[in-house]
């Protein structure tokens, strides 16, 4: 069986990006952890192996949105569908452990709308049936841009209809490889208060149904469209909105 890592590296973030999405990781070396030994077991460094105590190491912020990750139903809204919408610990599992196919829209521009029929021809094109539960994952190649400054303003809109289409045939769990699922945000905003209604931005995000998206994908390109499987459980935080993944591929 072969691996295919479908996650960004998790890593401090350049001093100028904005606090919204910031990731500081205080790496502690095996001198500090030496220093801590002494101090709080009275274990000199020359009872140590080579002098060294353990190295650890602390995650000062990362928010549950700000790498690849797993949304729930209670990022989107505090109902669904008149109910108290799911947080990230209380999906069932069977979600995150499932076939998966990738749907190339890698050609469409900042912004475009992708429609169901756009999905529903894709799928056909590739010869894959939907079966329930089976992980839909959006390629559009963005991840390219990860590293750079405008990744958040770059990647096409998955529609609302173009959601619930895939909902309605079971799919519960539906990723891209861009910053978020409804396109980039300032293409949302724009377009919102122009037409002066709610329902366009977040639209898909509000759309009022109980589905996860997995939002930063990282190397779809390297997989076949079908014919593979992908584990994407979102760690276990009570009562968080999303939750960090390790998202992987598997191929026979």
């Amino acid at each position: 069986m072969r691996f295919v890592d479908l996650s960004a590296p998790i890593a401090s973030s350049p001093p100028e990006t904005i606090d919204l999405v910031r990731v500081e990781i205080d790496l502690q070396d095996h001198e500090a952890g030496a220093e801590l030994i002494e101090s709080f077991l009275g274990v000199g460094p020359e009872l140590l192996r080579d002098g060294e105590g353990w190295a650890n190491d602390e995650i000062r912020k990362l928010g549950t949105h700000s790498t690849t990750h797993v949304d729930a139903p209670r990022h989107y809204n505090s109902t669904i569908r008149g109910k108290p919408a799911q947080a990230i610990d209380e999906l069932p599992l069977e979600w995150f452990f499932s076939r998966g196919v990738v749907v190339d829209f890698s050609a469409k521009a900042d912004g475009e709308a992708i429609e169901a029929e756009e999905i529903e021809t894709e799928l056909a094109r590739v010869g894959h049936e939907l079966r329930e539960l089976d992980i839909v994952c959006v390629r559009t190649d963005r991840d390219l841009n990860y590293a750079e400054a405008d990744y958040m303003a770059r990647g096409p809109a998955v529609t609302a209809a173009a959601t619930l289409w895939l909902f309605e045939r079971g799919v519960r769990v539906m990723g891209i490889d861009a910053w978020g699922w409804d396109g980039p945000l300032h293409f949302q905003a724009e377009r919102a208060k122009r037409e002066n209604r709610p329902g366009i931005f977040w639209a898909a995000h509000q759309a009022d149904l109980p589905y996860s998206q997995i939002e930063r994908l990282c190397n779809l390109r390297e997989l076949p469209q079908t014919g593979f499987q992908v584990a994407c459980f979102p760690l276990r935080i009570v009562g968080a909105s999303a939750a960090p993944a390790r998202v992987v591929a598997l191929l026979d």
